[in-house]
């Protein structure tokens, strides 16, 4: 496994360099300030810097290296939540709406890459819906039907993916989807937005954010005014409450195993199961053997800590389909935003000023989705009619999601419980080296951590968000707020939205 620090890390992240830029130096101004990095972040950036327009994008890590390096990288217009569902949840026409713009984002990838040469191991792969064992064969039948309603008519049935070592009985086959290095993609966008005059400045932390006449964004490094602001931090981190009642945060896992070079074709694959398992092959440089990366087992951030165990399951089921995989060399997990209605968040931020834009929601499909986001995003601030941006209106009431909004709303509200529980032990001195513990000090909790060298670090455990207390996540070596998904190091420091501001000094 390839760790730093006990985080796990990615296998993009792990064989490619990752060079920060410098951080702001100062006030400045600008058209439009950009809030996140990530693949949102930066293909908005992008294509409002090809037209004309002045553009400062701040992060407060290196490009990319949140949220977006923790991605397989498929580009897929095969939806995770079924075409059937998102039918019942926006209709038919809502579906093909959704259908065409992640089409239009793998050829929105595809031309960056042309127009920019980079070099990412961009390729048009096909893509495979099978169930699992005991699946229902009926749910396929149904998926496609109401893909060729969505538009898709060239998604076919087969009697199995092309797989030699397991038989994955009948699938949907979803022609040129996509799949490329996501490092070397950002990269490359970066390097291109740069060449457009974007400012990007890494190590800079936002903190505060103003829309209207006098839009700013005040961060640790100075001000930046500008005549509109995105915020593409995965989860927003400009409110507190519009957009985090109506998603969900949960954390998905993947594993990557070398194998013999050619044994598994370059396809995409993907199961029905709840959570689903998702597969690709990815060539590996370093070495004559491919890399197989699996990914699945997801759970409610904040709400499990048996990251060692999801991790064992992948593997299981990987070997079991795949007896050609050696060694286990990479693991990973990574947050996933999962709308009640199944389709990202994309546009004018609610009950905000007219010029203030999020993009979050990604549902599993976050290359896509982030990358309609830097099209409709860029439409709208140029003022051009964009057909998308009623399905990912930001302000919609997701009126078919009742059930799943009151059931997601019900669970955030069962986290408060923690605020007057007993603590998961007596005091410190209980807390094992490596490790954290959440304990009851007088009328509050104090989130307790022991470095391998025996070193205290005590902080409050009451999220910075809206007070929910944080729970210890040992894989990640993080506390993570079981509520609406923020994360924190041990140091208290933020590491995922939409919390702002650190966990205090307890």
């Amino acid at each position: 496994m390839q760790a730093d620090n006990g985080r796990t890390v990615p296998y993009w992240m792990a064989t490619a360099d990752l060079t920060p830029a410098p951080p702001l130096s100062g006030d400045v101004t600008t058209d439009v300030c950009v809030v996140g990095a990530g693949i949102a972040g930066l293909t908005t950036a992008y294509l409002l810097a090809k037209e004309g327009r002045r553009v400062v994008v701040v992060d407060d890590g290196p490009t990319g290296a949140g949220e977006t390096f923790r991605t397989t990288a498929h580009l897929a217009t095969a939806l995770d939540d079924r075409y059937y569902n998102l039918e019942h949840l926006h209709g038919v026409d809502g579906c093909r709406l959704a259908a065409e713009s992640h089409a239009a984002a793998i050829d929105r990838i595809e031309r960056s890459v042309l127009e920019n040469s980079i070099d990412c191991d961009f390729a048009r792969v096909d893509g495979y819906l099978f169930l699992p064992p005991g699946g229902d064969l009926s749910e396929l039948n149904r998926e496609l039907e109401a893909v060729h309603r969505a538009g898709l008519a060239d998604v076919t049935r087969v009697d199995r993916a092309p797989v030699a070592s397991f038989d994955t009985g009948p699938a949907l086959r979803f022609p040129r989807q996509g799949q490329f290095h996501i490092v070397k993609y950002i990269q490359g966008l970066a390097a291109a937005a740069q060449r457009n005059g974007v400012l990007i400045c890494n190590g800079t932390h936002a903190h505060a954010f103003q829309g209207g006449a006098e839009a700013r964004v005040e961060t640790d490094r100075g001000t930046v005014r500008a005549r509109a602001l995105v915020i593409a931090t995965n989860s927003p981190v400009n409110d507190l409450v519009a957009i985090h009642t109506k998603q969900a945060a949960y954390r998905t896992f993947v594993v990557g195993a070398r194998v013999p070079r050619g044994s598994v074709p370059a396809i995409l694959l993907w199961d029905t199961l709840d959570p689903y398992h998702y597969v690709r092959i990815q060539t590996g440089s370093e070495s004559a053997d491919d890399v197989l990366i699996v990914g699945g087992e997801d759970h409610k951030t904040g709400q499990s800590d048996d990251g060692e165990q999801r991790f064992g399951r992948l593997e299981a089921w990987t070997r079991e389909r795949f007896p050609q995989a050696r060694a286990f060399e990479y693991r990973w997990s990574g947050q996933v935003m999962e709308p009640v209605d199944s389709l990202a968040f994309i546009g004018r931020n609610p009950s905000d000023h007219d010029n203030v834009y999020v993009a979050t929601g990604d549902s599993g499909n976050g290359m896509t989705h982030g990358t309609i986001a830097g099209m409709l995003i860029t439409d709208l601030i140029a003022g051009r009619e964009n057909r998308w941006a009623r399905i990912y209106d930001p302000s919609r009431t997701p009126v078919r999601a009742l059930k799943a909004f009151g059931r997601e709303n019900a669970n955030v509200a069962g986290q408060y419980i923690d605020l007057v529980t007993p603590g998961e032990v007596p005091d410190p001195s209980q807390v094992a080296p490596g490790h954290g513990a959440v304990i009851r000090r007088g009328t509050t909790k104090v989130a307790v951590y022991r470095s391998p060298d025996g070193q205290l670090e005590e902080r409050s455990a009451i999220c910075t968000h809206l007070g929910c207390v944080v729970r210890w996540n040992s894989l990640e070596t993080t506390w993570d707020c079981p509520c609406h998904g923020s994360r924190f190091g041990t140091d208290g420091r933020v590491v995922n939205g939409p919390a702002v501001s650190p966990l205090q000094k307890a």
